[in-house]
């Protein structure tokens, strides 16, 4: 079976491209992989799985980081950006390969000037539970 790990992420990458909100603010422009090309977009960053486990209960904590990024003057794009993608997935209802989402919310938020001096970045660390549906 995959990891909760990856079956959230793709869940969460579906979810930020169908988002109206999102979308109106970055198109597409939803990666796994960092494009320095592309302004303003969204980076899934990193993330980590802890394994919870009980006599009676298995599950997965998921803690995974959201990166957006703007070339827009100021920080008012990358935040309505940071906020879209508060709004998408704070208590979602994700459908998950293998998974139960049991919740995901947003642990916190943050708001950066790049050393390039030009690139507002927001990363949104959001944590996620998880059980195997088998």
């Amino acid at each position: 079976m995959p990891s909760a790990s990856l079956s959230l992420q793709k869940a969460v990458v579906g979810k930020l491209k169908a988002d109206i909100a999102v979308s109106a603010l970055v198109g597409t422009s939803v990666f796994d992989t960092p494009n320095a090309d592309v302004f303003p977009r969204i980076t899934l960053g990193e993330d980590q799985v802890l394994t919870e486990r009980a006599d009676c209960y298995e599950g997965d904590e998921v803690i995974l980081t959201i990166h957006a990024w703007s070339r827009e003057i100021g920080f008012p794009q990358v935040k309505r950006i940071g906020s879209a993608v508060r709004a998408a997935l704070q208590g979602a209802d994700l459908t998950l390969d293998d998974y139960r989402l049991v919740d995901i919310a947003v642990e916190d938020e943050r708001y950066m000037r790049d050393p390039d001096g030009i690139t507002s970045h927001a990363v949104l660390t959001f944590r996620a539970l998880t059980e195997p549906t088998d």
